[in-house]
């Protein structure tokens, strides 16, 4: 990472989010640290003085968002990279259909990244240069009958982001969609998942592949995985307990 490059990263709290904010400040980035959680931004900032930014905000506050962006660039004298990190993913039984619940998770994976995205992407074409991140799922590549509204708050996730690449590549501007498998973090806890990878070692991956536009699996082996399943025909994945 370039010691010089000014980065936003919203949902900077807790899991992948403030594993980034950490790892870019390591490296000699400028970061803006974006979340609600006022408490947890200020100790990235006082663990990392000069170079951590925290500003407390709730991605659904959506009026706000044009006006905080233009502050957080003004304070960081301009902007290389943005990456959308917020999402939440409440358990959900397998015969519950809780309309809060999915309008939560709208709200956060969705809509609060087009609202973020949105801004950065009037600002890049116009500059022709920088890179647009969102940190998607491999949870988006099916509809699963296990959490059937975030399923669709990330594949819908992926298509706005895919857009953005097509409109936006031809003014050199980067537009990365990453796709962890199961990692560990405060959302996923509950889960208990076996061979999950730790959010350190995916903020890592992530500002690796944040070199390239596209689409990105952390790990080949869901890559392969990933390509099986998005291949397997209706009839049969309806059977699968997933």
């Amino acid at each position: 990472m370039d010691s010089t490059k000014k980065v936003i990263v919203v949902g900077a709290s807790s899991g992948i989010g403030a594993e980034l904010v950490k790892l870019l400040a390591e490296q000699g980035a400028t970061v803006a640290a974006v979340a609600r959680r006022k408490d947890r931004l200020d100790e990235l900032a006082k663990s990392y003085d000069g170079k951590v930014l925290a500003f407390a905000h709730d991605v659904t506050h959506y009026d706000e968002i044009p006006a905080l962006f233009q502050e957080i660039t003004k304070q960081l004298g301009g902007l290389d990279m943005i990456i959308y990190a917020s999402g939440v993913m409440p358990e959900v039984a397998w015969h519950e259909y809780d309309f809060a619940k999915d309008q939560a998770m709208i709200d956060v994976n969705l809509t609060g990244a087009v609202a973020w995205l949105n801004q950065a992407a009037i600002r890049f074409e116009n500059t022709k240069s920088g890179t647009i991140v969102a940190i998607g799922s491999v949870a988006g590549e099916r509809g699963r009958a296990g959490q059937p509204v975030y399923n669709m708050t990330k594949a819908a996730l992926k298509a706005y982001m895919e857009a953005l690449r097509n409109r936006l590549t031809r003014y050199g501007v980067k537009v990365v969609t990453i796709k962890p498998g199961p990692t560990e973090t405060e959302m996923t806890a509950a889960l208990h998942l076996k061979g999950a990878m730790t959010a350190r070692r995916a903020a890592e991956l992530i500002l690796r592949k944040s070199r390239k536009s596209g689409e990105h699996y952390l790990k080949f082996s869901h890559k392969v995985i990933f390509a099986i399943i998005r291949n397997f025909p209706s009839s049969i994945f309806h059977k699968l307990k997933v």
